[in-house]
């Protein structure tokens, strides 16, 4: 499967808002490299950062409905060319090709949500700043060292270092995993559910 370049600059030059730092959640500890926040923060929502595309219809209405919900001002016909951009898989950031009927029936679902509930989000931990200087193994290095300090593991850890190693061209497995949360196989096995092992092989197929 051919993978195609994300034609980011599309969004740049409309000056579409689709990263947003915490806006009340306050960090319990600020490193030189980022944030970390002990309870974690629904309120950070970053899109399109990591080389991970959207691979289903579920996570592309997601996507949309952050852009609608961090762009107050944006029209209808903006939403609409938007939308239609990101949906065609030569753009870069959808896998699949997908039809005009399935995607209008998106956007219209996306005009409907109330905007002043914020869309459902992953729990962050760790927020490293954009320009921190530090790569993906050493990113991993810091997520299992702060997550596994005695804490808990949850299914919104497993995501992000699921991401983590994608983005650095690495295979998902439950011993990677482990080993970068500083946990058992064991431990992700128990908390990875089936919608994360599903997200585990379409990511594993995009390497």
């Amino acid at each position: 499967m051919h993978i195609y370049e994300r034609k980011i600059e599309y969004l740049n030059n409309k000056r579409i808002i689709y990263r947003r730092l915490p806006i009340t959640d306050k960090p319990t500890d600020v490193y030189e490299w980022g944030n970390f926040y002990q309870h974690g923060t629904y309120e950070y929502y970053e899109m399109f950062r990591s080389k991970a595309k959207i691979n289903t219809y579920k996570g592309l209405l997601w996507h949309l409905i952050v852009i609608w919900y961090l762009n107050p001002s944006m029209l209808q016909d903006d939403l609409k060319s938007i939308s239609k951009f990101i949906s065609v898989r030569a753009n870069g950031f959808v896998t699949f090709e997908i039809y005009e009927s399935n995607l209008e029936r998106i956007i219209y679902e996306v005009s409907m949500y109330d905007l002043e509930k914020p869309p459902p989000n992953k729990l962050r931990k760790i927020i490293f700043k954009e320009f921190c200087g530090l790569d993906i193994k050493q990113k991993l290095s810091i997520v299992g060292q702060m997550v596994g300090r005695g804490r808990t593991i949850n299914e919104d850890d497993i995501y992000y270092a699921m991401i983590m190693l994608h983005e650095n061209d690495e295979k998902i497995t439950i011993n990677g995993l482990s080993k970068y949360l500083k946990c058992s196989a064991r431990t992700v096995q128990r908390n990875i559910g089936n919608e994360l092992k599903k997200e585990k092989q379409l990511l594993n197929k995009q390497l």
